[in-house]
């Protein structure tokens, strides 16, 4: 077993397993930390706890230490200078004419290394404009191409909800997501009410499935029988969020009820 603590590097981003060694960490607290591409700023997300050798990447690197406030000033810092370099590759990116959208800039802490984030329609021939930004920057530079769930999760923006995007505010992690669910949530298939504004199928799709699933369990069916005070009906619709059905009276009558008006049902 191995005593980790999970560090995030980016509001809702993904938790990483760092040795915490002899620090004592508190959930919230800034940290400076060792990984593949150097020396990072991250904020303790998942306090100590014991995992296996399987959940770890081997070797696991080490927090290094609390973030000071020199670390915290710097990191402030390094957000003035992304600024100042997302508008310095727009430019350059007009000046070599390429099909290409740029997303977001991301220095590293010891600044060895500038990302720029981009989307294109396809594979874009960037290795002039890589030369002309490592000639301003005098760093290594690196540009990578990213999906539109992830320009939406560093974006940000409302969802058809009307709250924070899911992406940007609390999920880690894109999971795979089918059409199946929401057939099985019984919503609507049109795609302008189950797609996300990065046009893919919502996130919450997938986490609120089984929220649905136990909500389907203690409703009835479409098609069952029911008993009410105004007499015997058959559904033929039901909302599971509101917990009503749309029953058939007879006489091409409808009522909408509440489950708790329902004596009783039974199924084919």
């Amino acid at each position: 077993m191995y005593t980790v603590v999970g560090v995030s590097f980016k509001r809702a981003g993904k938790i990483y397993y760092f040795d915490p060694g002899e620090v004592e960490l508190k959930l919230g607290e800034n940290v400076i930390v060792e990984t593949a591409r150097g020396i990072e700023y991250g904020q303790i997300v998942m306090e100590k706890k014991e995992v296996t050798a399987e959940e770890i990447v081997a070797p696991l690197k080490k927090v290094i230490r609390k973030a000071t406030e020199e670390d915290d000033q710097n990191n402030q810092e390094n957000k003035e200078l992304e600024k100042q370099a997302f508008d310095i590759c727009l430019k350059k990116i007009e000046k070599h004419t390429l099909p290409m959208k740029l997303i977001d800039v991301e220095y590293t802490f010891d600044h060895n290394k500038i990302i720029f984030y981009f989307t294109a329609d396809g594979r874009v021939d960037f290795r002039e404009l890589v030369k002309d930004l490592a000639r301003v920057f005098k760093t290594r530079i690196e540009l990578r191409q990213i999906g539109v769930r992830d320009e939406a999760k560093m974006v940000g923006g409302l969802g058809i909800c009307g709250r924070t995007l899911c992406c940007c505010a609390f999920l880690r992690d894109f999971d795979p997501i089918s059409i199946k669910m929401a057939k099985k949530q019984e919503l609507s298939l049109n795609p302008a009410k189950i797609s996300g504004i990065c046009g893919r199928l919502m996130c919450c799709l997938k986490y609120e499935s089984n929220t649905y699933k136990k909500m389907k369990e203690e409703m009835p069916a479409v098609g069952d029988k029911v008993a009410m005070e105004l007499g015997e009906g058959e559904i033929v619709e039901r909302n599971l969020v509101k917990k009503t059905v749309k029953v058939d009276i007879g006489n091409n009558e409808y009522v909408e009820v509440e489950l708790e008006e329902i004596n009783g049902y039974e199924s084919d």
